[in-house]
């Protein structure tokens, strides 16, 4: 047997681990692996192949050892090769603002049947209207944590969104961003609007509030409401338009602004059912009648509109058909590796009760 003095084996240690430093560095210049993650990040291939999969019982410390070491290694796991060796279901994620909008929170449902029926996980994640928020969840198709997305509500630009479409198909849905080329299904905002304030007029209303999101210009439903007073001769006031209402809280605003003006409106055009409520029950409270003294038209016509008293007048987004369109889109998009430029506009539908 051969004596080998502590020298030459520092020598032969040193040797082989310079082969091994070199292969990893091949490695990751090449393309990294499963395994040169694991080494990364401490953790074992198993562990790795979790986070990866998606699964819930991994801590938030080693998940996000796994994400770092993924992005520094800028390894990009092939859903293709999971697919094959029976490994993953494609995982559709969406974003919206907030689950607890009623509105949202149907369109995901209509999303996740058809999704479950068809072989898909779906996946949901609230911006909250926050930038950095819905960006984070975005870069999720650059590790591939899901394989599309979603938009059902967005915040940034189109030249933020758009390099994240490297990455995996985005498919919009309720959400119109104009030029980008993807595939979208919409409500037509403006003739929804312009439908829902031709009701007002037609019932002798010329002093219309009208409730919306961040800004009145550029929006499409805001379109729709002024297309609808210039034809009617009926001048904008600023007065009043309500900005940020979003639910039974801000309804319950509009109405504490109003009862403090000399000119008040006779009737609202509420954003949503839920603001709608809102200015119902605040009307009621300081002895309005409705519709007498306030007239009131909803948005969305959820199950809300016909629980309150009087019956909600507003106008019926077909949510169910917009999420499975928008679905059917994405598994187009991820069956065939590319995206159809197609705009679908759905039209809606106005349902007349007692508020009006």
């Amino acid at each position: 047997m051969t004596n080998v003095s502590a020298v030459d084996l520092r020598k032969k240690v040193w040797y082989y681990r310079s082969i091994e430093i070199s292969s990893n560095r091949k490695k990751v210049a090449a393309m990294a692996t499963i395994s040169d993650v694991a080494k990364r990040s401490g953790l074992s291939k198993t562990t790795v192949s979790r986070v990866i999969n998606n699964y819930p019982h991994v801590t938030p410390e080693k998940r996000e050892k796994v994400l770092k070491a993924m992005e520094e290694l800028a390894y990009t796991p092939s859903p293709a090769a999971r697919r094959m060796r029976g490994q993953l279901k494609s995982s559709i994620g969406i974003i919206v603002t907030r689950i607890t909008n009623p509105f949202f929170t149907y369109l995901v449902d209509a999303i996740e049947q058809l999704a479950y029926k068809k072989g898909y996980q779906v996946m949901v994640f609230q911006s909250n209207d926050d930038r950095e928020k819905e960006l984070k969840y975005l870069s999720l198709l650059k590790t591939k944590q899901v394989d599309g997305i979603i938009l059902a509500a967005t915040v940034n630009e189109w030249e933020t969104i758009e390099p994240f479409t490297e990455y995996g198909p985005i498919v919009f849905c309720n959400e119109f961003i104009k030029g980008t080329g993807l595939p979208t299904v919409r409500l037509d905002e403006v003739g929804a609007s312009y439908e829902g304030m031709m009701h007002l007029i037609g019932r002798g209303h010329t002093k219309i509030a009208y409730c919306t999101g961040g800004v009145l210009e550029g929006n499409e439903r805001n379109i729709g409401f002024q297309r609808a007073l210039k034809e009617a001769g009926i001048d904008l006031n600023l007065q009043w338009i309500f900005l940020n209402k979003y639910n039974i809280d801000g309804g319950k605003q509009v109405v504490r602004a109003m009862l403090r003006m000399d000119d008040r409106p006779t009737a609202v055009f509420a954003g949503g059912d839920e603001v709608a409520a809102g200015i119902i029950l605040e009307a009621k409270e300081a002895g309005l009648r409705i519709p007498e003294d306030l007239a009131v038209i909803g948005f969305d016509d959820q199950p809300l509109a016909e629980l309150l008293d009087p019956k909600l007048t507003t106008i019926r987004q077909p949510v169910k058909q917009m999420g499975e369109e928008a679905l059917e889109n994405m598994i187009t998009a991820l069956n065939s590796g590319s995206v159809k430029n197609a705009d679908r506009i759905l039209s809606a539908e106005l349902v007349v009760r007692q508020t009006t």
